[in-house]
């Protein structure tokens, strides 16, 4: 049995790492914000519960205090938001996590990035190897200010951390990415804006799998890894796929690229100028990332630590589906 802590456990991706440090006989203590309605749900399933801020250097040393291992996922998580609140939550949370874990000498800290660390080069296979590049959006560019932080206190402190990247990461519970794009498919508010867009699919259990492994594998301790079901679909056919389960008609409305990101500029202008805190239809970060076609390799986890996804993609998506189906539909944008 090992003490872990995880933060972020009332999200999406946190609550199946919850579920799978209780199935393996973990005792998991999870950083909550006071008032926050997932809490009951995780002190149902016997996690202990510390009320607590990321942003609160003093409430992170306690909560770190006798775990082994921590699994840092709080950060902000959407590609709208004030600027200053990416820098205060995900930026300071990960100097507190990383300061607090390595007074509290932890065995490991495994930290949740993204992908979108090593920037929007289509022309090269995107792999761990390469040097984190700013996009000019505040999400990922908060993601490589905080992981720079991680790797400086690896480098000066000797702070067990490893990284990892995830993809497009789908599957029961998901926040964001499917029930987005079946709240804009059965409204009819979904466009492309550029043909053969590719996604690459991360299925929450192939992910929680790395994450569990790179846990205690001591060949991680230092290193970052990129994840996904090992193939790509097109953005066009994950609707399709998505339209097919809801039973509703496919979506086969196309724009411009430049129309689209020209329309996303102006709606980010407007929103902020009135101060509209729902998010706007599109973001340019939307846009860049579903107008894309990055390539990733996840060669390196196979290669060092042996690791596969042991779902493919075909069984990932048809779980989410059937899933997705017993949703209220008109609660599917909430987030």
């Amino acid at each position: 049995m090992r003490k872990v802590l995880i933060t972020g456990a009332t999200g999406f991706i946190g609550g199946h790492i919850v579920k799978e440090n209780i199935a393996r006989g973990n005792a998991v203590r999870a950083l909550v914000l006071p008032g926050d309605p997932g809490e009951k749900s995780l002190k149902e399933r016997g996690v202990e519960i510390l009320n607590g801020d990321i942003r609160d250097y003093d409430k992170v040393r306690e909560a770190v205090d006798g775990r082994e291992s921590v699994f840092h996922c709080a950060a902000v998580v959407t590609d709208w938001a004030p600027k200053k609140m990416f820098w205060d939550i995900t930026v300071r949370g990960a100097e507190n996590m990383a300061k607090a874990a390595t007074d509290a000498r932890v065995r490991r800290l495994v930290d949740m990035s993204t992908c979108d660390v090593f920037g929007t080069d289509e022309s090269i296979v995107m792999d761990e190897t390469l040097h984190l590049k700013y996009w000019g959006e505040p999400y990922p560019d908060s993601k490589i200010d905080s992981e720079k932080i991680m790797w400086r206190y690896h480098k000066e402190k000797g702070l067990p951390v490893t990284m990892v990247y995830p993809l497009w990461v789908y599957g029961e519970g998901d926040q964001t990415f499917v029930p987005l794009l079946a709240d804009s498919i059965i409204k009819r508010e979904m466009i492309f804006w550029r043909k053969n867009a590719i996604v690459w699919p991360t299925y929450i259990d192939n992910l929680v799998d790395l994450l569990m492994l790179i846990s205690v594998d001591d060949r991680a301790v230092g290193n970052g890894y990129l994840v996904h079901d090992g193939e790509h679909t097109t953005l066009e056919e994950f609707c399709d796929g998505i339209a097919a389960a809801l039973k509703v008609p496919p979506i086969r409305t196309y724009i411009p690229y430049w129309s689209a990101m020209a329309a996303a500029r102006v709606m980010e202008f407007l929103w902020r100028v009135g101060r509209v805190q729902k998010r706007p239809l599109l973001t340019t970060y939307t846009v860049t990332n579903l107008g894309s076609q990055f390539r990733f390799s996840i060669e390196k986890a196979e290669r060092e630590l042996g690791w596969k996804p042991k779902i493919t993609y075909k069984e990932g998506f048809k779980l989410t589906m059937e899933w997705l189906r017993t949703l209220d539909v008109a609660t599917l944008k909430q987030k």
